[in-house]
């Protein structure tokens, strides 16, 4: 079975593996109904689905902080996970793999595994970008989407924004107080 991104993989990628207290069907059941994003999604303000279900399948997803990315879906394994590009409109894309795995009869791990843009396209500085920021950064984003995705399995209610803490890049500019 096919466990990698059928798209061309990039030297280095973040993965994130967080293990959920439920069936891999049930997850799979989640992460495949079109217009997800808007109940696991901490940062997500909108979740616009074009094309479901499939390897051909289209969303864009509106972040709290304004951005908005398509996903363009590449590969779709029924039950098991999806490879999609994701990106803003005239940008270079990053590739994500979304990949479930029943650990035991009752836990099934979710990754997401994360090939970023290249966001700095000087050589020596790209790799300090990297490691310095932009992996710090995505592992924080990539832990508070699989937390989502933890919460609305076990918990059957929405995410709500921020609910695992405020970053910098996605979440709402205008922070609000508890």
């Amino acid at each position: 079975m096919e466990t990698q991104p059928s798209t061309e993989r990039r030297s280095r990628h973040l993965s994130v593996t967080r293990p959920i207290s439920a069936q891999q069907d049930e997850v799979w059941g989640v992460i495949s109904t079109p217009g997800y994003l808007e109940l696991i999604h901490p940062f997500c303000e909108s979740n616009v689905v074009v094309e479901w279900p499939g390897k051909a399948s289209i969303d864009q997803i509106r972040y709290r902080s304004g951005w908005v990315y398509d996903r363009y879906f590449t590969s779709w394994i029924d039950g098991v996970g999806y490879d999609l590009e994701i990106g803003a409109v005239d940008e270079s894309t990053s590739k994500v793999s979304w990949r479930l795995e029943q650990r035991s009869d009752d836990i099934t791990d979710l990754t997401i595994s994360l090939w970023p843009r290249v966001v700095v396209d000087i050589p020596g500085l790209r790799g300090f970008v990297r490691w310095a920021i932009v992996g710090p950064m995505m592992r924080r984003y990539l832990r508070s989407v699989t937390a989502g995705v933890d919460w609305f399995v076990t918990h059957q209610t929405p995410v709500q924004a921020d609910q695992f803490g405020y970053h910098p890049w996605f979440s709402s500019k205008r922070r609000t107080s508890a």
